[in-house]
């Protein structure tokens, strides 16, 4: 009876570590994004690897060569497409980026998507209404995204191609930076 009553006991002080310590990581800014969390601790690659909803962005990066550029130190803001905005290119596009031939073209959308520093929704809306309603933002692909509100409290990230992107998920903390996600992938100006 003294060892279930000890098993019982260390039991429940394992259940009650692992509670602190999940309840410490939601205090933290963990966010859920795909069914899976996001620890503000981990990099953007490392937490974008888990994210089902991201499945398709994380194979477009690695077929770019891109993992250790966005493990770095950054910080690096990413507007970050998931599955379905990938699937809602036309048809064979995503294929065709993925060819090896390719890769200069693929690195070339997918830095499209990202911005040097740390932009979440308080600093992305600050210089909206800095800027009148439109705040730019240069890419580290060299072109430039364009952000406006829609609404009190949702921002659409525009392209250069005219595309209008959804911000559906906000400020994804990660150890080198922020991700957005959103609803279209981006393109640069042909």
């Amino acid at each position: 009876m003294k060892n279930v009553l000890r098993t019982a006991l260390a039991a429940g002080a394992f259940c009650l570590t692992i509670s602190a310590a999940n309840a410490q990581d939601m205090a933290d800014n963990t966010v859920m994004v795909g069914g899976e969390a996001m620890y503000p601790k981990k990099t953007i690659v490392d937490n974008a690897v888990n994210s089902k909803a991201h499945t398709t962005l994380v194979a477009a990066v690695q077929a770019a060569g891109l993992v250790q550029t966005l493990k770095g130190e950054g910080p690096f803001t990413v507007f970050a497409p998931v599955n379905d905005a990938f699937e809602n290119l036309p048809a064979g596009t995503v294929e065709t980026l993925l060819k090896p031939e390719n890769k200069k073209m693929l690195t070339t959308v997918l830095t499209y998507h990202v911005v040097s520093g740390k932009y979440d929704f308080k600093a992305l809306s600050k210089m909206i209404k800095k800027g009148k309603g439109k705040a730019m933002l240069k890419t580290v692909a060299g072109g430039t995204l364009t952000l406006m509100m829609n609404g009190a409290h949702n921002i659409v990230v525009k392209d250069e191609s005219g595309n209008i992107a959804n911000v559906t998920t906000y400020d994804v903390y990660q150890s080198n930076g922020v991700i957005h996600s959103i609803d279209t992938v981006l393109l640069p100006k042909s």
